[in-house]
């Protein structure tokens, strides 16, 4: 039962890897094979949707590790002012470590490439970025923001996030991520009721 387990998560692990880094489109069902070391047809045994349903899931995973690393770091400092910008720091820091090797942000890999690929898809990414949404607006409450603006700040936020990523990545600069880190605390400040 632990062997069947063992090669489901290498499959997921693998994909994930994969479609994090080089993309959706670029990344086919023998590659993910091939490097998660699976026996051959164990990736339609444990997926009979194929790619697309191992995407959903890998979306899903993913979605899920970031919303408790936020949750974590956040949880780390006495509010999101202080938190989110050292988190934000932090991934310049990795980025930078890695040379922008292997590095492609979620909005870019999952939300554009597979949001026109199929409708469970798209719904997934949705549901991604609303649980994000959902960590940061219940920092912000226990912050003092009221919950409203808590909701629609934690959006900006983590579409600021999302889009400074993507500079980042593509100009090979962290310059646009360590810029809005600066801009957060005012920012959040400017929405509390303390």
């Amino acid at each position: 039962m632990s062997v069947k387990k063992n090669t489901r998560d290498a499959i997921l692990e693998t994909a994930g890897r994969l479609f994090f880094t080089q993309g959706y489109h670029a990344t086919g069902l023998n590659q993910i094979v091939k490097e998660s070391e699976a026996p051959k047809g164990s990736l339609y045994y444990y997926f009979q949707g194929g790619k697309e349903e191992l995407a959903l899931e890998c979306i899903q995973r993913i979605g899920s590790d970031v919303a408790s690393m936020f949750w974590d770091k956040l949880n780390d400092y006495e509010n999101a002012a202080e938190g989110l910008p050292v988190l934000m720091t932090e991934l310049a820091e990795e980025m930078e470590k890695k040379d922008f090797e292997n590095f492609m942000p979620f909005s870019f890999w999952a939300a554009v490439e597979t949001s026109c690929v199929s409708t469970p898809l798209r719904q997934a990414c949705t549901d991604v970025f609303h649980s994000w949404q959902k960590v940061l607006a219940d920092k912000l409450e226990s912050d003092g923001v009221e919950r409203e603006n808590a909701e629609a700040l934690g959006m900006m936020l983590i579409t600021m996030m999302e889009g400074t990523l993507i500079v980042a990545t593509t100009t090979k600069d962290v310059s646009p991520l360590l810029t809005a880190a600066k801009y957060v605390p005012d920012l959040i400040k400017q929405h509390s009721r303390r």
